[in-house]
């Protein structure tokens, strides 16, 4: 999940399921056919990060001399136990508390919502906006914006322990407390934008369909989950972070190969700053259409052998071959019509109850936007369960697919154990289904350890070194 959407999921449930959106294909390319490459400066392979060789393949995990058996739970756990006591205790610390900061979140995001409308605030905001001009829709912006604000200043003191200074806590952020701020006065200016427009035109689809506003207005939200989709790559990510594209032919021309193979067509790879703000490997799909892309962040080429960069570069193809992203648009749109459609009942009900006593005039009234956003966000914390498995679905597709397309089963096994960092590596299959929008660590090592086993005829029968090729690491195969 992008940063700036990720502080917004109680304010704007429109943007919601577009983080959603993007986050499900994050872990990645080439642009897609006519993108333009001349606006990213291209950075010397001297000054990029080398890719350090690959870790030790235990002993469980290597390919047995012919004749031999390999055992996929035996590999796996011998994996898993290759990470230290306490940096397994602390991952699974941070993941776990995150269990408790969804559900604060939650329930901040109802109290800052029974503030606004408790209080008066929220008509006195309404009142305001009304003052400034006569156009409806004028009003709506006024009022988002002014909404926007308030509803950031409150939950502050969550956001600034969650985003800093629990990150630093647990050694993921690289950001000092300036940079931090600077950072979310950025996601500010960006929720204000997007945020203000959305609720606006929501708001004239309410005034003009009253009683089909839940139809109309998941068409909206589908409008606008496909734009922020479509402008994220060249219009968002850029205000954070600076992109270069890859020289170093070792790291890029078997990308570019596996790319070839899988019939994504593109000349150029990107690389994201990340390291300036965490320490975190990851890689993403993003964007759809002419603004398609996939980056690699330079702690992955930091911190991630060839092996491993190529499994995950093969899951991030697997997204884009497999239509992930227009699959996910339909499936988050489907969720969407049925969380207005459960709206259009408990809203109307709502304002029934408690509109009097809160001063509010109707389902077009700006100032019910508290109550709309505290149903809707009840809806979705009800449904994160099924938003979850949406994703880890997509996203078991796609390491399925990188397996079979990079051939690095090693390599993504490496990978799981640093995203195991801050994610819990063997959850119970309750927290799995709950809480994992990709699927856990142990799962991801026991799947590449399954598919080891079904290709041990490929495979080397020991893990001997190879030749070392440039930087020192060693040549990947190319995709079979």
């Amino acid at each position: 999940m992008t940063a700036w959407m990720a502080q917004r999921i109680l304010l704007i449930p429109l943007l919601l399921v577009a983080a959603l959106l993007v986050s499900s294909h994050r872990i990645a390319a080439a642009p897609a056919p006519g993108a333009a490459s001349s606006a990213i400066p291209s950075t010397p392979s001297s000054t990029e990060p080398t890719p350090p060789p690959p870790p030790p393949v235990p002993l469980a995990a290597q390919a047995p001399p012919p004749g031999g058996r390999f055992d996929p739970v035996a590999a796996t756990e011998a994996w898993l136990a290759t990470l230290p006591a306490a940096d397994l205790a602390r991952s699974n610390a941070y993941f776990e508390g995150g269990y408790w900061l969804d559900l604060w979140g939650f329930l901040y995001g109802l109290a800052v919502a029974w503030l606004l409308l408790g209080s008066g605030l929220s008509v006195r905001l309404r009142n305001l906006a009304v003052r400034v001009t006569g156009s409806a829709f004028v009003h709506g912006l006024v009022y988002a914006l002014q909404y926007l604000l308030v509803t950031s200043l409150l939950p502050f003191p969550l956001a600034i322990y969650q985003g800093y200074f629990r990150e630093h806590r647990y050694g993921l952020s690289n950001l000092t407390l300036g940079g931090w701020c600077g950072e979310a006065g950025k996601e500010l200016l960006v929720t204000l934008v997007f945020g203000s427009v959305a609720i606006a035109l929501f708001y004239a689809f309410l005034r003009a369909a009253p009683r089909t506003w839940w139809i109309w207005g998941t068409v909206l939200a589908i409008a606008i989950l496909s734009a922020l989709v479509l402008l994220a790559p060249v219009a968002i990510e850029p205000l954070f972070n600076t992109m270069t594209e890859l020289r170093n032919p070792v790291v890029k021309g078997p990308i570019l190969s596996l790319a070839r193979a899988n019939g994504i067509p593109g000349d150029h790879v990107y690389v994201q700053d990340a390291s300036k703000q965490s320490k975190r490997v990851s890689a993403h799909v993003t964007g759809f259409a002419n603004t398609l892309r996939i980056e690699l962040n330079d702690n992955l080429l930091r911190r991630t052998s060839l092996p491993g960069i190529q499994a995950v570069m093969g899951h991030e193809m697997g997204h884009y071959v497999l239509n992930h992203v227009y699959e996910s648009i339909i499936d988050f749109g489907v969720l969407i019509f049925l969380g207005f459609a459960y709206l259009r009942s408990a809203y109307g009900g709502a304002l029934r109850r408690w509109g009097p006593r809160w001063k509010l005039a109707g389902i077009a009234d700006l100032a019910a936007l508290p109550l709309f956003v505290a149903l809707f966000s009840a809806y979705l914390f009800v449904m994160t369960p099924i938003f979850n498995t949406l994703t880890r679905t997509n996203e078991i597709e796609a390491d399925i697919f990188g397996l079979n397309a990079s051939r690095q089963p090693d390599g993504m096994a490496e990978v799981a154990l640093q995203l195991g960092e801050y994610r819990k590596l063997h959850p119970t299959p309750f927290e799995e289904f709950c809480f994992f929008d990709h699927p856990s660590g142990y799962n991801r090592i026991l799947m590449a350890m399954r598919w080891k086993a079904e290709h041990l005829a490929d495979l080397p029968a020991t893990p001997a070194a190879a030749p070392t090729g440039a930087a020192g690491t060693p040549p990947v195969r190319p995709p079979g």
